[in-house]
């Protein structure tokens, strides 16, 4: 919501202020903000439908659609915002034009870079109480929700984006060379280009289907293997319904002889140890076989000579 409201209004003034200077830089930051804008909207839009019930045609749900809003806000970025800049970026440069009133263009960057900070800020803050020691791009890579990701990367982008859009409008206004707002554009685009390449990489990731962190797998198997009655665990299975539900199916060695009621126990206190460890396996299925002798899981060795 923070990066919605703060792009809605850097997306207003950059548009004002491409009407007046002409400024092709002007104009991809504004269209950049513009796609930002419509991005957030999907995001929330793909929040709320992923948040309707499970029913019958779709037993686990919808969790999913988080995932689809956010490919889709990957192809925006790069459609909209990145191959708009590029192209309009080489116009600048084929066809260059004097800028008009270069001061309003500067005045207008550096509004919206204030504006572009704090809701990166916003997103940092939210985001850091999730790295868990990680780097950033660790957390990137790693984290299951696509929001976060998406919105911190926009809001780095779109930095970036400003310096370079300050430095092309500078050093056309500094040197009477129009074509330094072209390349700036350009550059602008190469950017986003970049950044939503990258974000369709780990959004088609999720949308297929990623298991849980590495983390969370070994509390998993440790709240399995330390309930009374389990022996082992001898496969384990994990997969993101969505960013807040895991999936978790497991076939666990019972220790020794035990009756029906034994093993129903057993399951339940393991489901229950499970959801204790990791609160978002809210779909947990247990199939109880016999411990499995280490020799009979190793292939015959090859006879000698």
């Amino acid at each position: 919501m923070a990066a919605l409201a703060a792009n809605l209004g850097i997306a207003a003034s950059k548009l004002v202020a491409f009407l007046i200077t002409g400024s092709s830089s002007m104009l991809a930051e504004s269209i950049h903000s513009v796609a930002d804008s419509g991005n957030q909207a999907l995001l929330l839009l793909g929040r709320r439908r992923a948040a309707r019930p499970p029913d019958e045609e779709h037993p686990f749900g919808y969790g999913r659609e988080r995932y689809v809003f956010a490919l889709l806000v990957a192809i925006v970025l790069f459609t909209v915002g990145g191959v708009f800049s590029v192209y309009e970026g080489v116009e600048k440069l084929r066809h260059p034009h004097e800028l008009e009133s270069g001061a309003v263009a500067v005045v207008v960057l550096a509004l919206a870079a204030v504006l572009e900070s704090l809701s990166f800020r916003t997103a940092v803050h939210e985001a850091r109480p999730l790295l868990a020691g990680r780097s950033w791009v660790g957390f990137i890579r790693q984290v299951r929700a696509p929001e976060l990701p998406v919105v911190l990367l926009e809001d780095f982008a779109a930095l970036i984006g400003l310096v370079l859009a300050l430095g092309g409008v500078g050093l056309a206004l500094a040197t009477g060379e129009p074509r330094w707002d072209g390349a700036g554009t350009l550059a602008i685009g190469v950017l986003l280009v970049s950044v939503a390449i990258v974000l369709a990489i780990e959004t088609h990731g999720m949308l297929v289907g990623e298991a849980a962190t590495p983390d969370q797998v070994r509390a998993i198997r440790a709240a399995l293997a330390g309930t009374p009655g389990i022996s082992e665990v001898i496969h384990l299975r994990t997969l993101h319904l969505s960013p807040d539900e895991l999936l978790v199916a497991a076939k666990i060695a019972l220790a020794g002889p035990a009756t029906l009621a034994d093993v129903a126990s057993a399951i339940n206190e393991a489901e229950r140890r499970l959801r204790e460890a990791v609160p978002i396996a809210r779909r947990v299925y247990l199939e109880p076989d016999l411990p499995r002798p280490e020799a009979a899981s190793r292939p015959a060795e090859a006879p000698a000579g």
